[in-house]
């Protein structure tokens, strides 16, 4: 890929993301808590998300096979924390999920163009777009660099347990939707998804990246409107418990 067509991906995914951003705000995308018949066939929750995130890993583990920066110390831990999330949103978490949710095909192809323009996105910069000179073994020691990683991790810590708070809401057997109350959502009804949005932009930082900040902004298109969405779902069951909670960003929104 050249320069220029990888920088025609980068504004294209930039204009998409502000289209999906307020196509979200009036249409509410089919799974969980939203899955309705009028979406399609539909298959295991847990085998549509392994389908829909797997090929972001792939794809990023096909660059790093392919890449002669596979051992360049930068490149590796991008690569490594890169691949540590989808292989746990890939092969971890759908088989932790519990209950015998649907997930519509529709739904689960459209996460999959997604995840393959991404992956492709990010491999690009990382293992061939990006100059030698800019990520040098001197990288790994920089304040930005060190920075990114911190908030990387405090994210992915944050979103793991708020998954794992999630999980354990139901009883094996039990279908209702409940309130989640612990850790973040003491303070926002989609802590997930904060914790998810704060680990992409430590990824965008510590690889200080067009490619990071773009993904960045399509994690904000994505799970805004979509939080907004589930706070709204919840006002209309457990108003009285809500009190000051906001939708994904603390005391702010």
């Amino acid at each position: 890929m050249s320069s220029y067509q990888f920088h025609l991906l980068l504004y294209g995914m930039v204009l998409l993301a502000v289209i999906v951003f307020f196509a979200l705000y009036f249409v509410n995308a089919g799974y969980g808590m939203f899955q309705q018949k009028k979406w399609g066939s539909t298959i295991s929750n847990k085998l549509g998300w392994m389908l829909m995130e797997c090929p972001v890993f792939l794809i990023m583990l096909s660059y790093w096979m392919c890449s002669d920066r596979k051992y360049m110390i930068p490149y590796v831990i991008f690569f490594l924390l890169f691949q540590l999330h989808y292989f746990n949103r890939a092969f971890i978490f759908p088989f932790l999920l519990k209950g015998k949710s649907r997930m519509p095909i529709v739904i689960m192809l459209s996460a999959v163009l997604f995840n393959l323009l991404n992956g492709v996105m990010q491999g690009e910069w990382i293992f061939r777009q990006s100059s030698l000179e800019m990520y040098g073994e001197s990288w790994v020691t920089i304040p930005r660099f060190i920075i990114g990683v911190i908030i990387f991790f405090i994210g992915m810590g944050i979103n793991l347990h708020s998954d794992k708070v999630i999980r354990n809401l139901r009883k094996p057997g039990d279908t209702k939707h409940y309130l989640p109350n612990k850790g973040l959502y003491k303070y926002v009804t989609s802590a997930n998804y904060f914790g998810e949005l704060v680990e992409w932009t430590g990824f965008a930082i510590l690889t200080w990246s067009m490619s990071g900040l773009v993904f960045v902004i399509w994690s904000l298109a994505n799970l805004v409107p979509r939080s907004n969405a589930i706070y709204n779902k919840y006002k209309e069951k457990f108003w009285d418990e809500l009190e000051n909670r906001k939708r994904i960003f603390p005391f702010i929104y």
